[in-house]
């Protein structure tokens, strides 16, 4: 995860091939610059490639063994066949770890179970760690380290993703890139038959980049170990859980090899090891970056801010859905925002606060900044819906006023419309105030906060 040193062996002039992808992630960042602009590896890069001098304007090694420096870690993308061979060079010249992208071996079947035993056994021999076979390789854009054949790389940030599958780690990076999401580590272990998911749990539970560990699984082998990696981490786990059905175990068999295992129990063990259950891509994602880039809730005690008696309603029963606890507002608070002038005759005095469907700004700004500097109080979720007279821009300018005024309580946002209230949005997501679609969403993540560690 921290290598000075990186071979690539299978190194490619192709540019279509896995071996060409991966060394020019290595020297540039990515194949395909992001928006922002890659950058390469910042220690030794070397290509190993028998029938070439040079690949991308680097030195072209016939074999591991004729190079003269110290390898910290080998990419491997050879035929499978081969790879053992090659994982035994790599050992007898003293690498650390191997990144093996090679398929082929246990998703099918008996021989390829054959490779990976003589694979598992020469890096058992020469005390290497592998991750794989079967992988896309692994990214950390905070440190420029590419290892992989995605495409591109997303911009560093908080959350790590440790994944089964590795072609949906590249859409992720693809979908990452246009929405600006920022990783901090992506991990696919293709067929784990030796660093699993909980050796990465384990990994990142100390790693200062990062906040947030993502997980998507399809099958565990050893379900203790990753529940007590993931009890012990002391920061948030999310789960999505793939092969839940008898349908779903058949396709993951396929897949990687692995057993999907009964979806039901897996769930309660991991619920049990404090580990918060994703329905789907993006909850996964939504909650992770919530709960990356908001502080904690020091208490279960949430008021509810809107201009729209409609969606109130609709935070109350989910907040009663997920366990959030909405307090009645005290009179003293009550008094407060009375003696303000800014209320409509008609809001609502009641938690939630419903500002009534004319709430200008200046409104949201002094509900904002009364409710939350009461102690009773440990966060928001702000709801929005559009009238002639919104200003959704001035309404995201107070929410990220108070962000800054009350450091220690999250916000939450729902900014429901599209076309009038994208600038709005725009200002909440820069100031990293998470805003969501839909208020069921908003409470799921607000529950994720009163309760993760």
């Amino acid at each position: 995860m921290e290598p000075r040193s990186v071979a690539v062996v299978g190194a490619s002039r192709d540019p279509k091939s896995v071996g060409y992808g991966v060394l020019k992630s290595l020297l540039s960042g990515c194949v395909k610059r992001s928006p922002w602009g890659c950058r390469g590896f910042g220690g030794k890069v070397y290509a190993v490639n028998p029938h070439a001098k040079t690949v991308l304007g680097t030195k072209c090694y016939a074999s591991i063994s004729q190079i003269t420096g110290e390898i910290d870690v080998a990419v491997i993308s050879v035929p499978a066949a081969v790879v053992p061979q090659v994982a035994q060079e790599c050992g007898q010249k003293g690498v650390k770890a191997l990144v093996v992208i090679s398929a082929g071996f246990g998703e099918t079947g008996e021989e390829g179970k054959a490779l990976e035993s003589q694979l598992m056994a020469a890096c058992k021999r020469h005390g290497m760690r592998l991750l794989g076979p079967n992988c896309l390789g692994l990214l950390r854009p905070s440190l420029n380290y590419n290892a992989s054949f995605a495409l591109s790389s997303p911009p560093a940030g908080g959350v790590a993703l440790v994944t089964q599958s590795g072609a949906l780690a590249d859409s992720v990076i693809d979908w990452a890139i246009q929405e600006k999401y920022a990783f901090s580590a992506i991990v696919s272990l293709g067929n784990a038959i030796d660093l699993d998911a909980a050796d990465f749990v384990n990994y990142l539970a100390n790693d200062p980049a990062t906040k947030v560990i993502t997980l998507y699984l399809e099958g565990v082998r050893d379900g203790r170990k990753l529940m007590s990696a993931a009890s012990r981490s002391g920061k948030p786990v999310l789960l999505l859980k793939g092969g839940k059905t008898a349908e779903g175990g058949k396709a993951v068999a396929s897949h990687t090899g692995a057993l999907a295992g009964d979806g039901r129990v897996f769930e309660g063990a991991m619920r049990q090891a404090g580990v918060r259950m994703a329905e789907s891509l993006e909850e996964l994602f939504d909650l992770a970056k919530t709960l990356a880039e908001q502080p904690r809730a020091r208490e279960n005690a949430i008021a509810v801010i809107t201009n729209g008696g409609g969606l109130g309603v609709l935070a109350s029963d989910y907040c009663k859905e997920f366990g959030v606890n909405l307090p009645a507002l005290k009179a003293t608070t009550i008094a407060k925002l009375d003696a303000s002038g800014l209320m409509h005759p008609a809001y609502s005095r009641r938690n939630p606060l419903d500002l009534v469907g004319d709430a200008l700004p200046q409104r949201y700004e002094t509900a904002l900044n009364t409710v939350l500097a009461e102690d009773y109080i440990s966060g928001a979720i702000v709801l929005q819906t559009v009238q002639t007279m919104t200003d959704s821009r001035g309404d995201a300018e107070a929410v990220v006023a108070a962000r800054k005024r009350f450091p220690g309580k999250p916000i939450v946002c729902v900014f429901m419309g599209g076309k009038y209230v994208a600038q709005g949005v725009n200002v909440l997501r820069k100031a990293g105030v998470p805003d969501f679609n839909d208020p069921r969403k908003a409470v799921k993540a607000m529950a994720a906060l009163c309760s993760a560690p």
